[in-house]
């Protein structure tokens, strides 16, 4: 029989309603992107995932729903974000001024500054993002 590691987690946001919005997009086909920090990982000292990685999308629960793979890895500054990558995000946004704003809130709310370590930590154009595009492989729910 064949034993394999266990996949690692792919999270969106943090657990709540956020996060459910954002995996049930996934599930549903509208999400194909996503965004983070560059900082993050540094943070956490992880390495950026290579492209063809799989990983376990993961819902509020902490359940696995399903398994993504990675298909293309990016890092760019925030201010070159374009509009099909925000129309990929499949958040609802129809600009990039609106999908800047919401994912600001995002990175600039207590509980992104507390996982940071940084209580005034905010982003500008410079800031490098990592940009994910990934697929679903296999729906476990």
């Amino acid at each position: 029989m064949e034993t394999s590691e266990p996949l690692k987690p792919f999270l969106l946001a943090f657990p709540g309603p956020l996060r459910d919005r954002l995996v049930a997009a996934v599930l549903s086909g509208g999400k194909v992107s996503t965004s983070g920090l560059l900082v993050e990982y540094e943070v956490e000292r992880e390495e950026l995932p290579p492209v063809g990685e799989r990983s376990a999308l993961i819902d509020s629960d902490g359940r696995e729903v399903a398994v993504v793979e990675l298909t293309e890895v990016r890092v760019l500054p925030l201010g070159s974000v374009g509009l099909q990558h925000v129309l990929d995000e499949g958040e609802g946004y129809a600009s990039v001024a609106e999908w800047r704003a919401g994912h600001e809130a995002f990175w600039h709310s207590e509980e992104m500054r507390e996982a940071l370590g940084d209580a005034s930590f905010t982003v500008d154009d410079d800031t490098m993002i990592v940009a994910e595009r990934f697929r679903v492989v296999e729906r476990l729910v």
